[in-house]
């Protein structure tokens, strides 16, 4: 007698990792991963919220800072096409340019970096960038996209003399690139489980956007439940919002998956006397965290997303535990002032 056949077991779906979603793109090293994630106790009590620190300051080429992780994957990409020199952009004290010009030099690539403006004083990264020797041109205009038209104009040169340049956007903020923070997404899941903790929100300073976006990607493909929430430094919101949603859907796209990115949260009301500026509040931001918890936030970025932070938690506009990333940017600690003071 033939035994009854018996039902099969239901597949268990594999679960979604990094490693599987980003199969397909090569990447260098250049981030001591993974990143220290850790509660900040005292800026705890203080907002009368959880606070914990995801910090990217300390990914290791250079001095630390958010920018490498996509970096790792444009780096591998411009070896994979068999550029020997990289071209950038951004303001003469972008922690975008100096650490792609890191990356490249430790790759044997080598970085041409275009500023807006006519000169810079040799301080923070532009002092970095001269010791160094990176090629460093001014646009000879005060307009950000001044950048956008030099960066080109740089490369066609570049083509002139048999060179085969690779040309970034300002602040690196392509698909590609944003793939750096998707990956991220899974790594820091991966800490909030270990330690039993799941967010509200995760909080980013925004300006290019491919930090926000890939987070957002990122939480979005590993099933992750809290915000990812942009505090702009840069632009407008609306504008802002659209560079993060189209950033996100280009790197959901990249790594091959069917999810649906919900629209990006972005906060206003934070950029100061405007981009690249140091503003009041965000000197007052730095300042708590660096004598609460001895961390050091760069004054225009961090300070002001983290400025937009205190002010939600002391409003009683925030609940439940709340993680920032700590981008990096120390050179500009040594560059003008720290608090929008003259």
């Amino acid at each position: 007698m033939r035994p009854a056949a018996q039902a099969a077991a239901p597949a268990v779906a594999a679960p979604v990792t990094a490693s599987a979603t980003l199969a397909g793109y090569p990447r260098v090293s250049l981030v001591c991963e993974p990143t220290p994630l850790h509660l900040a106790p005292r800026l705890s009590r203080e907002l009368g919220v959880r606070v914990l620190l995801k910090r990217d300051d300390l990914t290791g080429v250079g001095l630390g800072g958010n920018k490498l992780r996509g970096l790792e994957y444009i780096i591998a990409d411009a070896l994979g096409q068999g550029c020997d020199c990289l071209v950038t952009g951004a303001g003469p004290q972008s922690n975008w340019t100096m650490l792609a010009a890191l990356a490249c030099l430790r790759y044997d690539i080598e970085p041409w970096v275009v500023c807006y403006g006519t000169s810079a004083a040799s301080e923070g990264n532009m002092r970095l960038h001269r010791w160094l020797g990176v090629n460093v041109r001014f646009t000879g205009a005060a307009d950000r996209s001044s950048v956008d038209v030099g960066i080109e104009a740089t490369a066609a040169e570049l083509r002139t003399h048999g060179r085969h340049p690779y040309v970034v956007p300002r602040g690196g903020a392509t698909p590609l690139g944003a793939l750096g923070y998707l990956r991220a997404s899974f790594e820091l899941a991966g800490q909030l489980t270990a330690i039993g903790e799941q967010p509200a929100a995760v909080w980013v300073a925004t300006g290019s956007g491919g930090t926000q976006a890939g987070l957002l990607a990122g939480a979005a493909l590993a099933g992750v439940p809290h915000a990812v929430a942009g505090v702009t430094v840069s632009r407008p919101v609306a504008e802002a919002a659209e560079r993060v949603r189209a950033l996100a859907a280009g790197a959901v796209s990249l790594a091959g998956a069917d999810v649906t990115v919900p629209g990006p949260l972005v906060i206003d009301g934070w950029i100061g006397p405007g981009y690249g500026v140091p503003s009041p509040a965000g000197g007052a931001a730095a300042r708590l965290v660096a004598a609460t918890e001895g961390v050091f936030l760069d004054p225009v970025f961090g300070a002001k997303a983290m400025a937009a932070l205190i002010a939600r938690c002391r409003a009683g506009r925030v609940r439940g535990t709340q993680v920032f990333l700590v981008s990096g940017g120390a050179p500009t600690l040594f560059a003008g002032s720290l608090d929008g003071a003259r």
